[in-house]
């Protein structure tokens, strides 16, 4: 079907790990580009860690940006997280609570989170693996922050003595992975997409 003029593209990725949120290539690492080839003005909402598997969400209707980014707007992100140990109601507890982290030398005190054990996710193993003989005790949790503060999750298990192993974002909102194999891109269509993220139209910028 031909797109309609000025229409916008709206993709969500499994972004495997090891791999960049850019289409430049830097040092060993691969790009986005080596995934599809996607229109030139389509770029990333956000970003993940090239150590952070999971939801990317790429458009060039940049007026969403804000409505997506702007911590005010407190939009849900769920994560998959593999950590060292199994985690007890004690640590669950602060974590839901909110903990405080290290920022680049500012103490930050991360808003209330939703934090459950979950058994392991049905996906494939990373490539590379976990190293479990270094971490043979090891275990799954679902948290879901409204923050994005530079490697949160990994801080905020560390600081209830549970270091993150493995690291998937399954959703932003309603959008999710369910059903994607890493490295897997799904074009969106914008009602959808505006729906599930429970954007509002008539808020955009102009």
């Amino acid at each position: 079907m031909k797109k309609e003029k000025n229409s916008f593209n709206y993709y969500k990725v499994f972004k495997p790990f090891g791999m960049l949120s850019q289409f430049t290539v830097e040092g060993n690492h691969q790009s986005l580009a080596s995934l599809k080839k996607f229109p030139e003005d389509v770029y990333p909402v956000g970003r993940l860690d090239h150590d952070t598997e999971g939801l990317l969400l790429l458009t060039n209707n940049t007026s969403v940006n804000h409505l997506l980014l702007d911590p005010k707007f407190e939009r849900k992100k769920t994560y998959w997280v593999q950590i060292e140990g199994e985690m007890n109601e004690d640590a669950m507890q602060q974590l839901q609570k909110g903990v405080v982290i290290n920022l680049k030398g500012t103490m930050h005190q991360t808003k209330p989170t939703q934090v459950k054990n979950i058994s392991s996710p049905k996906i494939p193993e990373r490539n590379p693996s976990v190293n479990y003989l270094k971490h043979p005790v090891n275990s799954w949790i679902e948290l879901t922050i409204t923050e994005g503060k530079n490697r949160q999750v990994r801080k905020m298990t560390a600081k209830v003595g549970h270091p993150t192993l493995r690291l998937i974002r399954c959703a932003i909102e309603a959008i999710s992975i369910e059903g994607m194999k890493s490295g897997e891109v799904v074009e969106m269509n914008e009602e959808d997409f505006f729906t599930l993220l429970q954007l509002r139209k008539e808020s955009l910028k102009k």
